[in-house]
């Protein structure tokens, strides 16, 4: 089943439809030899170019979602290459079968913390949206004390930007040490420009000295995982980040396993004799904790009796002898 050009080159992660319409009206994009144009439908199995280069693709109504996160250390990039041979974080990642991992957003060098990456595109250009409103969460050490005032202007004012107004959603103390001049605290945003977080405080005359993402929507970064390390979603995480992205609905049979085949459902019900088990049970374990001893109901005896009636006499064990006490005389 083909698809619009755009809507597969930004499941294959190049960017969002908006900015691949572009390329195409500026002729970049080639399909089977021929130059595109708008409203032009390919599949996974056309030869599909973009400035030359070759795209590999893939049936997106037959792949199976999956995302991890990783922690990214300082001093790493988040490009696949780097020209000056810096350390990238792709070095550090699993290979992944017949697909490539595409990064929810980017962390400058100097920034640590969570990132998280998918094998589908448009999921991930979806989390990265403004329109989404995902929140942010950092860990941030800034430099002097930070007053009320600068609060308010953070929160509420706002800072201008690139000509735009930007402010924190919250801010608040991080349970950290303080370390001389240096104050830890928690902020949290629903953007993603390019390096706000650091660019906001400087607005208000503070140098951030370190920085940090703990959480990006619904996925918090584990202590657990060590810096240049990773960790795969489990299926209830990945399905909140896909609700919380708004395409719960288009990707409902895309999240889980084709081995399993379908979406878990709820446990079976227990059975009547099940039920009545559990009831006599709890029964027993009240009445021994009001001091009193355990009992059996009067059906559960009768079927105890009727069972021994059933066993032949033959199979039913003897009764043990009553042990006698003898006394013995002693002799003096």
């Amino acid at each position: 089943m083909s698809d619009k050009l755009q809507k597969l080159l930004a499941h294959a992660g190049l960017g969002s439809r908006r900015e691949l319409e572009t390329w195409i009206e500026a002729g970049r994009v080639t399909v089977n030899g021929k130059r595109a144009k708008l409203g032009d439908r390919a599949d996974p199995q056309d030869r599909i170019l973009v400035d030359g280069k070759p795209v590999r693709l893939t049936s997106e109504a037959r792949e199976t979602i999956t995302a991890i996160l990783y922690h990214k250390p300082e001093g790493e990039i988040c490009t696949r290459k780097d020209p000056k041979g810096r350390p990238t974080m792709f070095d550090n990642l699993p290979a992944i079968a017949n697909g490539r991992w595409v990064s929810v957003g980017r962390l400058d060098i100097n920034t640590s913390g969570l990132i998280l990456l998918t094998n589908n595109g448009q999921l991930a250009n979806k989390l990265m949206h403004p329109s989404t409103g995902l929140e942010r969460e950092y860990l941030v050490r800034v430099r002097g004390r930070v007053s009320p005032s600068d609060i308010q202007t953070l929160t509420r004012d706002g800072v201008e930007l690139d000509g735009k107004s930007a402010r924190f959603d919250r801010i608040l103390a991080a349970d950290m040490a303080e370390e001389g001049t240096n104050h830890w605290y928690r902020v949290v945003i629903r953007e993603g420009r390019y390096r706000e977080v650091r660019r906001l405080w400087e607005a208000v005359g503070h140098t951030v000295s370190r920085l940090k993402r703990i959480r990006y929507g619904t996925v918090s970064l584990p202590r657990s995982i060590k810096q240049g390390h990773h960790a795969k979603l489990a299926p209830k995480q990945l399905e909140r980040l896909v609700i919380s992205a708004g395409l719960a609905e288009q990707f409902s049979g895309q999240l889980y396993s084709s081995k399993s085949g379908a979406k878990p459902g709820p446990k079976p019900a227990r059975s009547a004799q099940r039920q009545a088990k559990e009831s006599q049970v709890k029964r027993s374990t009240r009445s021994s904790r009001a001091g009193g001893k355990p009992r059996i109901t009067d059906g559960a005896n009768s079927q105890l009796k009727s069972d021994a009636r059933s066993e032949p006499r033959s199979q039913r064990k003897p009764k043990p002898k009553a042990k006698t006490r003898t006394k013995t005389r002693q002799r003096g």
